[in-house]
């Protein structure tokens, strides 16, 4: 018998993605593992049980965790699944560590060697393992479809014998991965689109897809992005005029889409109570980064918010996963091109290389110890004080079409509008 991978079914409520596809599973066969599913693991995802033994794979139970060599996951498994995992085992997932200090500790005490995906670096080999830009690009393209469905009207102008319907306006804060999608989304429904941004390199890139660029484009401006690609702190008076910028554009959009994260905080606030007052009945904002606090006040987590005017705030949970079909799909793959990493071709066999530039930023946990370096000294937090965190992406990425190349990733620092969900 060969080494196991075992890809479980998730457990928390409302993911309803999976970590393996048919395409992956047969490769993974490939490699010479024995690769067990568990039993309705792809259900959600419209991936059922038989297309994974079509393959190669076995259908198995949750208890097969235990004599798993590998397991691959979609989110940080729970301290119940810890359990279940024997010491020594490679465990790869989105790991969500910031502010989950007593989770990163129950990795470390269950002895599992735990990869978080999240922290794969920018570089030219690790982009096929991108979770951030591969689930961030469904977001993008999901906030807009939700938006258009709350909306409730046209979006492309339409000219017919009884009247003309407007095209609708749409403004996207944050320019990363998922602003790019919903700007070429948008665009692609017929819509109006603007879309904003502290950091100038962007601005070619929200021109190639068709939109207008919106921003004080002053001297500070202009020097407004760190090597890496981040966008700098700005001046608070360049964030007042900036803010002031884009009050009065908020107030003349249809539809608003924020994208705005900074890995390890809580989301900047970029839409206020006074913006949204402001937007006519029947307007739309969509916030993607409500799992971290938001970006517009009074979205709420998982909930449709109709506010006293009649504008509508949506801040579903977990946006890729509301087109799990194709997201699994994805990530499946990303993981897929990370574990190729780890295989001796040889012997077909797990040998993993922990002087590798992807293990060394991707390792979290290894021989019963927290080992990445921005964790290795965090002590578990009360129970009350923990955060949500979620999967972060990085302010700087390629636009779906006709775009530069992105740049490796550096610290990141506080921005107005940088960032991405």
């Amino acid at each position: 018998m060969g080494q196991i991978v075992f890809i479980p079914k998730e457990v928390e409520a409302g993911e309803p993605r999976v970590a393996g596809s048919p395409e992956t599973v047969k490769r993974l066969v490939g490699l010479g593992f024995d690769v067990i599913v568990e039993a309705g693991a792809g259900l959600a995802s419209r991936i059922v049980d038989e297309e994974f033994s079509k393959v190669g794979g076995s259908i198995g139970k949750a208890s097969d965790a235990g004599r798993a060599d590998l397991v691959l996951k979609v989110r940080r498994p729970t301290e119940a699944e810890l359990k279940g995992y024997k010491k020594g085992a490679i465990v790869i997932a989105t790991m969500d560590p910031y502010g989950n200090e007593a989770a990163l500790a129950a990795l470390a005490d269950a002895g599992v060697t735990a990869f978080a995906m999240e922290f794969m670096p920018r570089i030219s080999r690790a982009q096929v393992m991108d979770v951030l830009s591969s689930q961030a690009n469904l977001a993008g393209y999901q906030a807009v479809i939700d938006a258009a469905a709350e909306y409730d009207r046209a979006l492309p102008m339409m000219m017919t014998a009884a009247g003309t319907v407007p095209a609708a306006k749409v403004f996207i804060m944050g320019v990363g991965v998922a602003g790019l999608q919903a700007i070429a989304t948008a665009r692609r429904l017929g819509a109006v689109v603007t879309a904003t941004d502290v950091r100038p390199a962007v601005k070619e890139q929200v021109q190639s897809l068709g939109a207008k660029f919106l921003a004080v484009e002053d001297e500070e401006f202009k020097a407004a992005e760190t090597a890496g690609g981040y966008a700098k702190e700005m001046s608070k008076e360049y964030q007042a005029k900036q803010a002031a910028l884009v009050a009065d554009h908020i107030a003349k959009q249809d539809i608003v889409i924020t994208t705005a994260l900074i890995p390890g905080r809580p989301a900047p606030k970029l839409v206020s109570a006074a913006m949204v007052a402001s937007m006519k009945p029947g307007s739309v904002l969509v916030d993607l980064a409500v799992e971290r606090g938001g970006n517009v006040e009074g979205a709420e987590a998982g909930k449709v918010v109709t506010t006293a005017n009649d504008v509508k705030i949506v801040g579903h949970l977990n946006m890729p996963g509301r087109v799990a079909a194709s997201a699994s799909l994805l990530y499946a793959k990303n993981l897929y091109a990370f574990v190729e990493t780890m295989v001796d071709k040889a012997t077909k066999s797990l040998a993993l290389n922990r002087d590798d530039e992807l293990a060394k930023a991707t390792m979290l946990t290894d021989g019963g110890r927290i080992v990445h370096a921005n964790f290795a000294n965090a002590k578990p937090a009360p129970a009350e004080k923990q955060a949500v965190a979620k999967v972060e992406e990085q302010p700087t990425a390629p636009a779906p079409k006709k775009t530069p190349a992105k740049k490796p990733a550096k610290k990141a620092t506080k921005s107005t509008t940088g960032g991405d969900a």
